[in-house]
């Protein structure tokens, strides 16, 4: 693998192998990798870069060491908050940052060792599968520490992954959530035992996905994406998409001919 961007502080690095899988890795494990305004500014523009470059199918974002995922947004960021302004343009630009990850064509999925917590869960949450080592923990533990509040994107996305009583259970004790439970409760797709093991299982899973047929896994997140912003139409671009395309033929002659499909994209 050869790195291929990385923000100007490299608190944000960037690489791509010739499988077509991407890693971002947030880079500030001193501060358990806690992000700033210029780190989620980086994440918007390599949505942008991934979703302009037809050579990636799949996406893996981690914390750096074996301490954090991500604890939040680093606290020095809101000491200049004074004008409801300030708050209202936060809670708009995080929803920026987590709809240019959700809203991505490939799958993006997050592996999590340690703390998870605040902007860093609500990052992992946006993402479509979560692999997690046994001592992950997840949370939203603002009752006790801040005293702000999570947007109605943010809620929307949590409810629809573990359901508003759970919401509720967690952000009202501001407990966290151990892996196990994560993976009960649907916060968590896999648990793994270790940072070396999230590595591998990671990097297993994201080359599954990289070998599938990206125009179904394509229609699948975006169909469900409208469902949860309440879109209940049929779809009928997605289906066509899918089934007048390239793929949808190539796939059927290699079931017929027993070969491994060569999909395209198109």
């Amino acid at each position: 693998m050869t790195a291929d961007t990385a923000s100007p502080t490299d608190e944000l690095l960037f690489t791509k192998d010739a499988g077509g899988i991407a890693r971002i890795v947030l880079n500030r494990p001193q501060a358990r990798n806690a992000l700033t305004f210029a780190m989620y500014e980086g994440l918007i523009g390599l949505a942008r870069e991934i979703e302009a470059d037809a050579g990636i199918k799949a996406v893996i974002i981690t914390g750096a060491g074996e301490k954090a995922f991500a604890a939040g947004t680093d606290i020095a960021q809101f000491r200049s908050f004074t004008t409801a302004e300030d708050a209202l343009g936060y809670e708009r630009f995080m929803d920026r940052v987590l709809g240019s990850l959700e809203g991505l064509r490939v799958p993006i999925i997050a592996a999590i060792a340690g703390a998870c917590t605040g902007g860093g869960a609500a990052i992992a949450a946006a993402c479509d599968l979560r692999i997690a080592t046994r001592d992950a923990r997840f949370g939203f533990p603002i009752a006790r520490t801040l005293g702000n509040c999570l947007s109605q994107g943010n809620l929307k996305r949590l409810s629809g992954l573990i359901g508003p009583a759970r919401v509720k259970d967690i952000l009202f004790t501001a407990r966290l959530v151990g892996a196990e439970e994560a993976l009960a409760i649907g916060l968590a797709s896999e648990v793994v035992a270790d940072a070396p093991a999230l590595e591998a299982r990671a990097t297993e899973l994201a080359t599954l996905l990289a070998g599938h047929a990206p125009l179904t896994l394509r229609a699948t997140k975006e169909g469900l994406r409208r469902l949860q912003e309440g879109d209940t139409g049929p779809g009928d671009d997605l289906i066509l998409q899918c089934y007048m395309s390239q793929d949808f033929r190539e796939g059927m002659e290699a079931f017929l001919a027993k070969r491994p499909p060569n999909w395209t994209g198109r």
